[in-house]
């Protein structure tokens, strides 16, 4: 195969034409990496490798562009590279590639999503499914919960801004729901009632 032409299509991106019609999408980095240009032969080994580097060097950068968005875990950068059309063992690749350099970071994002449910009035049981959902490991969201600040305080405060009337048993019915759904545990839940409903009785 012998390379006929080496297209700029944008200052990110190229095109390499060979003879036999084929065309491959690329990079400057890519092309550069493996001194390509028209004239050169490659056999089938350095094709296959040409193909291999652009696909990465194409979904690296998807993938760079998507974390400079925000932080996110691994999987769901995984995920977010199988929509655009990134096949499976090249998304797994990007996402290694950018935990080994600190650009994919799960422990700093775990903590972050813990500040941001917590922050929210959430109880851990409502934040560890949230890390579990977007694919934080077992070990990491224990660590990031460990450091979520005590929702007791909060939880009173929601409980008194919504309880109407303590005495209520279909009003505490429903507000213990919604908390439950909100990730307190029961146990959290009767504590509060009643705390706030002992602090109702001294007025």
């Amino acid at each position: 195969m012998t390379v006929t032409a080496i297209r700029q299509d944008s200052p990110d991106r190229l095109s390499v034409l060979f003879d036999d019609g084929e065309e491959i999408k690329s990079t400057p980095g890519a092309v550069t990496a493996l001194r390509l240009f028209v004239g050169r032969e490659l056999d089938a080994q350095a094709l296959e490798a040409f193909r291999l580097e652009s696909m990465r060097a194409l979904a690296r950068e998807r993938a760079l562009m998507l974390v400079s968005r925000r932080q996110m875990s691994a999987k769901e950068l995984r995920e977010k590279l199988r929509q655009k059309g990134v096949d499976p063992e090249t998304a797994a690749w990007c996402a290694d590639w950018l935990t080994e350099r600190g650009l994919l970071d799960e422990q700093a994002y775990a903590a972050a999503v813990v500040r941001h449910y917590a922050a929210k009035g959430c109880g851990a049981g409502k934040v560890r499914a949230e890390l579990m959902r977007r694919g934080v490991t077992r070990e990491l969201a224990d660590a990031a919960l460990e450091a979520m600040p005590d929702g007791q305080e909060k939880l009173d405060r929601l409980i008194a801004a919504r309880l109407k009337d303590p005495g209520d048993r279909d009003e505490v019915r429903k507000l213990s729901a919604s908390l439950y759904r909100r990730g307190f545990s029961a146990e959290e839940i009767r504590s509060a009632l009643r705390r706030v409903q002992a602090d109702f009785e001294e007025y």
